[in-house]
């Protein structure tokens, strides 16, 4: 049998029909959404007024360099997506409608119009100040809040599984970059090491403000594919590069995005008081550089700007800033 595309509109509500997702006299309009890097995804609109968001995982990545990754990973996402809306705050998380996991898809309850995608409205560069610094703290309580909640066997066993983590973030992020910048490669066998042997807290894996959509000024977290038992401070450091690389390409907001980087990290030690500082720093190095040189770089920075924050990565990979200000500080000192 030919695999399922839900691409193919056709085919799509063929699949539901025919599984009860949707009744027979049932109207549904379908649109592919765009900029889907590991799934297809689509949006189902019922006459009702209900939405659901499909996705299915790909097998390769829609990206430069030849980046592969076993498509059981939506199996992690159902499951992320099942824990999550218990460990976040409320309305932080879209339920899970249902899962298939013979096709690789599942659906979730779609984030109510009007919404606006938390990445596009940094990068558009007309948020008012104090919304953005809102944002930053909405970002580190729900990342600190999950990371707190998340700390209980249950949690540790259901998400053990870290191969996703390795063929989505550690190859194509850390190693590859060591493999590129051989002046890092001490400093990413280090940090690869000791990733790989901490088991803290719930890793999202992907916590950037790409998979976070605002609606009714509420934060909503999406994509959980790569969600796993781990090192927490991974997530810091991740969400960290994203604001701190906008400070770079945003140049009349760099004031304001340094100030969201130290917002988001005052706030996520609220909910989250015992993080490893210093981990945290080196992540954040650890994913800036890689986020220039490794398999995903972020496409809005030019090549003078990818220029001028790899130098400063480098910079302080060689000399530790004293602390996660100091060092939010000192990218943006040094990439001005």
């Amino acid at each position: 049998m030919a695999e399922l595309d839900i691409e193919n509109h056709a085919e799509l509500e063929t699949w539901l029909r025919a599984h009860g997702h949707i009744s027979s006299g049932a109207n549904v309009r379908i649109n592919v959404l765009p900029g889907g890097v590991s799934n297809k995804t689509v949006l189902v609109q019922f006459a009702d007024g209900r939405q659901w968001v499909i996705k299915q995982a790909l097998a390769k990545l829609r990206v430069k360099d030849d980046w592969y990754s076993d498509v059981r990973r939506i199996r992690i996402e159902a499951s992320g997506l099942r824990f999550l809306a218990r460990l976040a705050p409320p309305g932080t998380i879209t339920p899970l409608v249902f899962e298939s996991p013979q096709d690789n898809v599942l659906a979730m309850q779609a984030v109510p119009q009007p919404h606006q995608n938390l990445k596009a409205a940094l990068l558009a560069g007309d948020c008012p100040r104090d919304s953005v610094l809102d944002f930053a703290k909405q970002l580190g309580r729900l990342l600190g809040t999950i990371q707190r909640n998340a700390q209980r066997d249950e949690v540790r066993e259901a998400f053990a599984d870290r191969s996703f983590f390795e063929t989505l973030r550690l190859d194509p992020y850390y190693t590859t970059t060591a493999l590129r910048a051989a002046e890092a490669s001490e400093f990413y066998a280090d940090l690869i090491r000791d990733t790989r042997a901490t088991r803290s807290t719930l890793v999202h894996g992907d916590f950037s403000p790409k998979n976070v959509l605002i609606y009714d000024g509420t934060l909503i977290l999406l994509d959980h594919e790569v969600i796993h038992f781990g090192d927490g401070a991974f997530d810091v450091g991740f969400a960290l590069t994203h604001l701190l690389a906008k400070s770079l390409h945003i140049k009349q907001r760099r004031a304001d995005y340094r100030d969201a980087a130290i917002a988001f990290w005052q706030s996520f030690t609220v909910e989250q008081s015992d993080a490893d500082e210093v981990r945290c720093m080196r992540h954040t190095l650890g994913c800036s550089l890689a986020r220039v040189l490794g398999k995903s770089p972020l496409e809005y920075l030019s090549e003078a700007e990818r220029n001028a924050q790899q130098r400063a990565v480098l910079a302080m990979m060689k000399a530790m800033p004293g602390s996660i200000e100091r060092l939010i500080h000192t990218f943006v000192e040094l990439t001005s």
